[in-house]
């Protein structure tokens, strides 16, 4: 009794050591290692101490209620699973867990088998059952205290520690113990701790309205682009392509390292022969959608929250305004391409609000079994892809292209049995294994740029190419350790077949597109012709945070109010899947030969509505065995999600087996073909926890 009401006096210092004690162990799950998170306790004890105060500030709140052994260890159980879920998301992915992830944990089943064996999320439902029932007796059983509940000083004294800790707050960013900025939001967690970051991302979201916003402002704006000359309406305008390169630059830029042979030949000769410049970019080793978001909509992500990714955020709420919409306007066909599953970074469900027409991820490749060694998709299969998208309309086309071949993590054994380029100069052997996999990897993308040239080289129609990494690979990099000397940095190339004039400069990611459109004639689009007139001038990014606000957030002042953008009814792949024909090939098994048309290794033949083991054998041919099919059975080929949903993307006519015909062969009603899949705000929960 003495030690309860004892322990009761200094409950405060109890919690405070207690929720230091629950921090540290969050860490050591978070990077899976006691011995890290030691170091980081001990090498940035003011951060620690913060974070500590963030856990302490929300279990303030116990001094509301007489239960408070449940309520702590409420909240500690809320924590705890909140660093244990980060914990296995960064096993399994480069990003951490933030606060749109959070935002859609009601996804969570329908992605656990992503992250997790069968038998780890039978664990996981376990443990959280056991959890469920652990708290629920603990709410009917804990002792309460026994003590008068002072609520008129009690709820003071909370908000009191919440005022307290939020002058805290603006110390620390004041004095720059802590960020606003995520550049590479991996490194920003481990630098600033799960709490404050997780906080960061769910709060600290969209774009602030700007002191001075007004319809008098965004109209002077408007007015300093008076001198831009006027867009050819019938113009015979190039097709334009972007091609983003998964962690791509130049790795001689690496103060350290000593490569056996230039990395880049075709890339380097394009930089010296075409325009081209250093080209800056939101992130650094991870982030490739925002550098995406830059490229497509001319918008700066520098205002947006810390460590948002607008495709999780604004896009699944509204169209935007960007280059897709604007070339579609003269014409343009517009086109995404991915070598990489259709769900990632929530793709399908985004790209309908920027305008594209087609998008064609890797489950709409033949070629898409052609793997480097981490099971990533080759970038060699996109220079068909791109072709194709050229040749499917007669009008100008917009296509852009996102690689995937680069994308770590990179290993730190050796793995490649004769690399073709040797790697040394590495602090570590670990380090020098991962830079000797990613220059090889580089090697054979930069292989893929020569092949794609050659290929536009002659095209009959004038093409523009766009060739950029999307930012620095995931290798710890430090200023000093770049001759350059600046991480948030790649190259790009603007390659043409008709003669353009070469003009180098460096660049940011979110001005790109309307340089191109610049130099082309293209003077259309709110965002882009600000960044035509605007740059370099006064008050420049003033005014073009304000623009971005009005646009996204505001009242849209310069389409009078109404957004003139509409989602688009984009479909999944160029061409429709087809179901021609049908025959039995073996009585023994019931094998069946699928004909058929534009079938990929993704396609996948369900009967009655069952899922049934599929083998592709090419782009006309399925086989199927172990089933025998009656008549009137329903049979369909669908094009099936890679993620880890595994929906269906885009299917085939249903169509009954009406009768058999002579040798064994069913002969199918005409074919009807599949249509297209449209993506479908349904869908926009499917992909909560992908990213690269």
């Amino acid at each position: 009794m003495k030690l309860t009401k004892f322990c009761n006096r200094i409950s405060l210092i109890l919690q405070a050591l207690w929720c230091a004690v629950l921090y540290f162990i969050i860490e050591a799950v978070s990077r899976w290692s006691v011995t890290e998170a030691w170091e980081y306790m001990t090498g940035k004890p003011l951060v620690f101490l913060y974070n500590t105060a963030i856990i302490f500030t929300t279990m303030l709140i116990v001094y509301l209620f007489r239960k408070r052994i449940f309520w702590r260890c409420f909240i500690s159980a809320f924590w705890l699973l909140l660093g244990i879920i980060n914990g296995v998301v960064l096993l399994n992915r480069v990003t951490p867990f933030t606060g749109p992830d959070l935002k859609n944990l009601d996804d969570a089943l329908s992605i656990l088998n992503k992250y997790l064996s069968q038998v780890e999320v039978a664990l996981v439902i376990i443990g959280l059952a056991a959890l469920a029932v652990f708290l629920l007796v603990l709410l009917i059983r804990s002792p309460k205290y026994r003590g008068k509940l002072k609520y008129r000083y009690n709820i003071p004294l909370i908000l009191l520690g919440v005022l307290l800790f939020a002058g805290a707050t603006k110390l620390a960013l004041d004095n720059r113990i802590l960020s606003t900025y995520f550049g590479n939001i991996a490194f920003v967690y481990e630098d600033y701790g799960f709490p404050y970051c997780l906080a960061t991302t769910v709060f600290d979201t969209g774009i602030d309205e700007p002191m001075d916003y007004s319809e008098e402002e965004i109209a002077r704006i408007e007015e300093s682009e008076e001198n831009l000359p006027e867009t050819d309406e019938d113009g015979d305008y190039p097709n334009i392509i972007f091609l983003q390169m998964e962690s791509f630059f130049d790795p001689t830029l690496v103060t350290y390292l000593e490569c056996s042979e230039d990395p880049i030949p075709n890339f380097r000769s394009l930089m010296e022969n075409y325009s081209s410049g250093y080209f800056k970019v939101p992130s650094v080793g991870a982030g490739t959608a925002n550098t995406e978001f830059e490229v497509i909509t001319g918008m700066s992500m520098h205002y947006f929250g810390a460590g948002e990714y607008p495709y999780k955020s604004i896009l699944k709420e509204t169209t935007c305004e960007s280059a897709a919409y604007v070339l579609k306007d003269l014409g343009y066909s517009t086109h995404a391409i991915h070598n990489n599953e259709a769900n990632f970074y929530g793709r399908k469900t985004i790209f309908p609000n920027l305008g594209f027409d087609t998008f064609t991820s890797e489950e709409y490749m033949p070629e898409e079994d052609d793997q480097n060694i981490l099971g990533w998709v080759k970038d060699s299969v996109l220079t068909d892809e791109i072709l194709k998208c050229l040749d499917s309309t007669e009008e100008k086309d917009y296509i852009y292209t996102i690689s995937v071949q680069g994308h770590g993590d990179y290993p730190s054994e050796p793995i490649l049995e004769d690399p073709e380029i040797t790697v040394s100069g590495s602090p570590t052997e670990e380090l020098n294994n991962k830079w000797e996999y990613y220059v090889n990897e580089i090697h054979e993308m930069d292989a893929f740029i020569g092949e794609l040239v050659e290929a536009l080289e002659d095209y009959p129609e004038d093409v523009v190419l766009v060739i950029y990494g999307d930012h620095l690979p995931t290798m710890d990099l430090t200023v000093e350790d770049l001759e350059n000397k600046y991480l948030f940095q790649t190259e790009y190339v603007i390659w043409d077949n008709f003669g353009m004039e070469k003009e180098d400069e460096n660049l940011a990611s979110y001005q790109i597109a309307a340089e191109v459109m610049d130099r082309v004639g293209i003077h259309e689009g709110t965002i882009f012709k600000y960044h035509q007139a605007r740059r370099n001038t006064r008050n420049y990014q003033v005014d073009l945070e304000m623009l971005q606000y009005d646009i996204l957030y505001g009242e849209m002042y310069p389409y009078g109010g109404t957004s003139p953008y509409k989602r688009t009814s984009m479909r999944l792949g160029l061409y429709d899947v087809t179901l021609d024909s049908l025959e039995l090939i073996s009585e023994d098994d019931y094998t069946y030969r699928i004909r058929g048309l534009n079938f990929t290794p993704s396609a996948e033949v369900q009967i009655n509505g069952e899922w049934y083991e599929t083998t592709y054998v090419n782009t006309t041919t399925l086989l199927i065995s172990g089933v025998e099919l009656d008549d009137f059975d329903r049979l369909t080929v669908c094009i099936r999600s890679n993620s880890s949903t595994r929906k269906a993307l885009s299917k085939s006519y249903d169509r009954a087996v009406y009768a058999i015909l002579e040798d064994s062969v069913w002969t199918l009603p005409e074919a009807a073909t599949a249509g297209d899949a449209t993506a479908t705000d349904a869908d926009a929960g499917e992909s909560a926890a992908d990213s690269e």
